[in-house]
């Protein structure tokens, strides 16, 4: 039997909300990618090239801290979803992709967005990941329904 967890970066709660409408359409487990420090509004602020998340970004290297991981051993079917930041995903999300095995699982994106794509964010990962099964992303500012998910 397919299992499935639904792991989420949210700061705002909009990303959280629709990682939590997937859990419930993909009866899923739900997990929250906590950064060790939460971002204030000012750390978000991307007009201020000092902020925490514009000095992270402009880092390739970045991998700000996780609070804590989960055991993804038991699943089949790993979801991921962000905020799309500059363009890709936050870099939390690398850590977290990092500091979890991912052999024989199909992973599958998802983004909110206030303008931007997943395309791009899409394709930064598999090339950065090329050992993931990234089956594709879909960003979620609208309605979805399970269909929308079949990669």
């Amino acid at each position: 039997m397919s299992k499935t967890i639904v792991t989420y970066f949210s700061v705002s709660g909009v990303t959280a909300g629709k990682a939590e409408q997937l859990a419930n359409i993909f009866n899923a487990d739900l997990f929250e990618i906590a950064p060790k420090q939460k971002y204030s509004s000012a750390d978000l602020d991307w007009r201020d090239s000092s902020s925490r998340s514009s000095v992270e970004m402009k880092d390739e290297k970045s991998r700000p801290e996780m609070a804590k991981n989960t055991d993804l051993s038991q699943y089949d079917t790993v979801f991921i979803g962000f905020p799309i930041w500059w363009y890709t995903a936050p870099h939390i999300i690398n850590t977290f992709i990092e500091s979890n095995d991912f052999s024989g699982k199909k992973v599958v994106l998802f983004a909110t967005s206030g303008s931007t794509g997943i395309e791009k964010t899409v394709n930064d990962l598999q090339k950065q990941y090329p050992d993931i099964n990234i089956a594709g992303g879909k960003l979620v500012n609208r309605s979805f329904s399970e269909k929308d998910f079949d990669f």
